[in-house]
């Protein structure tokens, strides 16, 4: 009886232990998925410098795109003003499919145009005038359908000056000089020990050249001595 005992509650700690292993992989497959799917999903840009300082007046860009592997279906997006922590509507509208253009673009905004294409996915606008209440951040929002209603944004700050500051660029200019000054030095010490090396080795090598003629001359001259000087030996007379 106590072996059919043991060998019954094997089977169910075996059981017990699988289920344990299947939680952990199970877990680390959706985390996947999810990983996988969020790289899929909607991106708002409003460009790798997302401020701008613009003179009092004058006419800015807020650019804006929107990328998505998954593709768009009624993409909503829309402007948001930031002012003192409360948000306005700049504009709205919905993108029905990838390649379509928004229409209508709704705009609450005086001196604003909207000039998004479809072509490279653009939402941006154009502020006409602009005053220092204009001045502020600028959400980009959008939210895409195919992502079960996840909202995604992006901020660009417009900061708006009487006049548009001189950057003092004597700094600059003193460091490039001094870079180009050094490295024209080292280009001029380099051309010099070239021509110096150049020097050297034509004038050792004439001196080999020499040395070489002088020997030669000196053995023809000793043959031409040593045939001289050797007569043949006279005949004994009988």
């Amino acid at each position: 009886m106590e072996v059919q005992g043991s060998g019954a509650e094997q089977p169910r700690s075996r059981c017990l232990l699988s289920s344990h292993t299947a939680w952990p992989r199970t877990s680390l497959i959706i985390t996947l998925l999810l990983s996988v799917w969020s790289a899929q999903g909607l991106e708002m840009s409003t460009g790798k410098v997302p401020f701008l300082e613009a003179l009092n007046g004058s006419t800015v860009l807020l650019p804006c795109t929107y990328a998505s592997c998954i593709g768009i279906k009624n993409l909503y997006f829309n402007w948001q003003y930031n002012d003192n922590g409360t948000m306005q509507k700049v504009c709205e509208s919905v993108i029905p499919a990838d390649g379509m253009d928004p229409h209508p673009v709704s705009i609450y905004r005086e001196r604003v145009d909207f000039i998004g294409t479809s072509d490279h996915n653009n939402i941006s606008i154009l502020l006409w005038n602009i005053t220092f209440e204009d001045e502020g951040q600028y959400t980009c929002f959008g939210r895409n359908p195919k992502e079960k209603g996840k909202n995604h944004s992006a901020i660009f700050t417009l900061v708006v000056v009487d006049e548009l500051r001189v950057v003092d660029n004597t700094l600059t200019i003193i460091i490039a000089s001094a870079v180009g000054g050094a490295i024209a030095l080292l280009m001029t010490f380099m051309l010099v020990k070239n021509f110096i090396l150049f020097v050297l080795f034509k004038i050792e090598e004439k001196k080999k050249i020499e040395c070489l003629v002088q020997s030669s001359s000196a053995d023809e001259t000793n043959n031409v001595s040593g045939s001289r000087t050797s007569k043949p030996p006279t005949p004994k007379k009988k």
